[in-house]
């Protein structure tokens, strides 16, 4: 294990979570049921997972100067992630994230950036020898895209694999597709980039190919319960996903990202990445919570 390094860049949130046994509608009131506070932000998610599947992670976020910030950087610590490069910001609060989860798992979020949305190129340029001592570069969209778009050139131009997972859901440019070795949006997420809509496998092929020739070397599409498509330009495969029972789908995404890029750095070819990626993500979903939720390597090999 820690065979090689990943730089994660991204998002810390604190989500309170309520479950119910259904998604209130706009202008409703539901009585719910159990509430929990559990740490969370799609990058300190990704961080865990990655972490703890045998990743030798950074993570470089930024938090405010609160409760929150400082219990994020204890959690991190106890996960063996590296926060050095975890800056405070005394001028914002650390990111929240309002859940509802319903009886089937499914989920409703909404979130405060807070700290989050002031990531900054300047943080970047605080961690570039990290990321130069990284193969490894993973993002996601809930810190400003300008961060990422910095981000993912001064990694590409160093030669690393920069990893994006589109989320939440957002237009990207040419200019920063052409950087990425991979991206690993959903359904959604694809739609929104490629223009197609995803509805089956042939679509989900077309709009991996659509990202693929503007330049991203390998795409893969998410596709919930049904696994995932993996698109490399020579092949399109469909992977399937072990079937469970899920309980919360909160951060099954965040655990397919850190898996992903464990399992790369680790030296898996990519058909073999995506199944363990898919292993690792129907694991988080029979857990509730985010960060809580993700396994361990022993769980999955």
């Amino acid at each position: 294990m820690y065979l090689n390094r990943i730089a994660v860049i991204g998002s810390s949130n604190t989500d309170m979570v309520i479950k119910t046994s259904k998604l209130p509608i706009p202008g409703e009131t539901i009585l719910g049921g159990k509430f929990f506070m559990n740490p969370g932000g799609k990058g300190a998610n990704q961080a865990v997972a990655a972490a703890r599947l045998g990743g030798k992670v950074s993570f470089i976020a930024k938090t405010g100067d609160d409760v929150f910030g400082k219990q994020a950087r204890q959690i991190f610590e106890n996960e063996n992630i590296n926060t050095d490069y975890l800056v405070t910001d005394p001028g914002h609060p650390s990111g929240v994230a309002l859940i509802t989860v319903d009886a089937k798992g499914e989920n409703c979020i909404v979130v405060a950036p807070g700290s989050n949305g002031y990531l900054s190129q300047g943080d970047v340029d605080l961690a570039r020898e990290e990321i130069l001592r990284s193969d490894i570069v993973l993002m996601q969209l809930e810190i400003p895209l300008e961060t990422v778009v910095y981000a993912a050139n001064l990694a590409f131009d160093a030669g690393k694999k920069v990893i994006l997972n589109p989320a939440p859901a957002a237009q990207i440019t040419d200019e920063l597709l052409s950087k990425l070795y991979l991206i690993t949006p959903n359904e959604t997420e694809a739609e929104l980039i490629s223009g197609i809509k995803v509805k089956d496998t042939e679509s989900a092929i077309l709009a991996a190919r659509n990202l693929h020739e503007r330049g991203v070397k390998v795409v893969i599409i998410t596709l919930g319960s049904k696994g995932a498509l993996l698109y490399t330009g020579e092949e399109a495969k469909l992977i399937s996903s072990p079937k469970v029972e899920a309980v919360d789908t909160t951060a099954a995404g965040d655990v397919f990202n850190g898996a992903i890029a464990v399992a790369i750095s680790e030296g898996f070819d990519l058909e073999k990445a995506v199944e363990f990626a898919c292993k690792a993500a129907a694991i988080s979903v029979t857990r509730m919570g985010a960060q809580s939720s993700a396994p361990y390597w022993k769980e999955i090999k």
